[in-house]
């Protein structure tokens, strides 16, 4: 159960111990303590990320022992919540984990036929579809879907707009594919877009200004604090990375 070597055994003991009393003092423990005993680094860095790092709990800590080593057993017990009981939530649910998986097709599935009555449009639902259109390379369907939700605040800094712009691009739609880009700039912040926008550059034969982009950010970067750093660290690395390619 613990890894080998004295001293890591005490320091993941300690991690433990801490998580624990932690969760103890804060009336959490029945909804954690497996995850802190069977995962003891992995469950201690689950619990310090989402109930300490973060400030807040998790609404519903849902984290398995199964579904870590097995995640088919999540879609599995989804699916037989479904079949139990028909509901939006549960629908949802499945096609999330559908999607997560890789399970395109079936996670399409299931948004279109539950896009009804009073869920017709529903936000999440929309924003998620983009993302699976996108990924079966329906970029035709990826424009529509987001112009209904376009006006969401939600909408300008997501995962969909991004892909809204990438599915313009893939349109020939360069020009309003740009303009998408631009209005996810911004100083000290939309990390992943402008990223996304600098690779969309380099593949217009506009090295030069992509450069600007990956290197404002990376200088932007020592002037963050921790948990900014922390969290945009993958578009830092990336960012470092193209540049490294370009050879700038």
């Amino acid at each position: 159960m613990f890894f080998s070597g004295g001293h890591i055994y005490y320091l993941t003991f300690a991690l433990q111990a801490f998580c624990a009393y932690h969760s103890f003092s804060r009336g959490t423990l029945n909804r954690w303590v497996w995850i802190i005993i069977f995962l003891p680094v992995i469950g201690s860095l689950i619990y310090i990320y989402s109930e300490i790092l973060n400030n807040r709990s998790f609404r519903k800590p849902n984290i398995d022992v199964a579904a870590v080593f097995n995640p088919g057993s999540k879609i599995k017990k989804l699916e037989d919540e479904l079949r139990f009981t028909d509901t939006f939530t549960n629908r949802i649910k499945l096609a999330d984990a559908y999607l997560d998986a890789g399970l395109i097709d079936e996670a399409i599935d299931l948004y279109t036929t539950s896009l009804t009555g009073a869920f017709s449009e529903n936000e999440h639902v929309l924003a998620q579809l983009i993302i699976a259109y996108f990924e079966k390379g329906r970029y035709d369907e990826v424009i529509p879907i987001a112009q209904k939700i376009y006006k969401q605040p939600q909408f300008a800094r997501s995962k969909a707009h991004i892909l809204y712009a990438r599915a313009l691009e893939n349109t020939g739609k360069t020009e309003q594919a740009e303009n998408e880009f631009k209005a996810m700039k911004g100083r000290y912040s939309y990390f992943g877009p402008r990223y996304e926008y600098g690779l969309f550059l380099m593949r217009a034969d506009r090295n030069e200004e992509a450069v600007t982009i990956f290197t404002d950010m990376l200088n932007e970067e020592q002037h963050l604090g921790s948990m900014e750093k922390r969290s945009n660290r993958i578009w830092f690395a990336k960012a470092k990375e193209e540049l490294r390619k370009i050879g700038a």
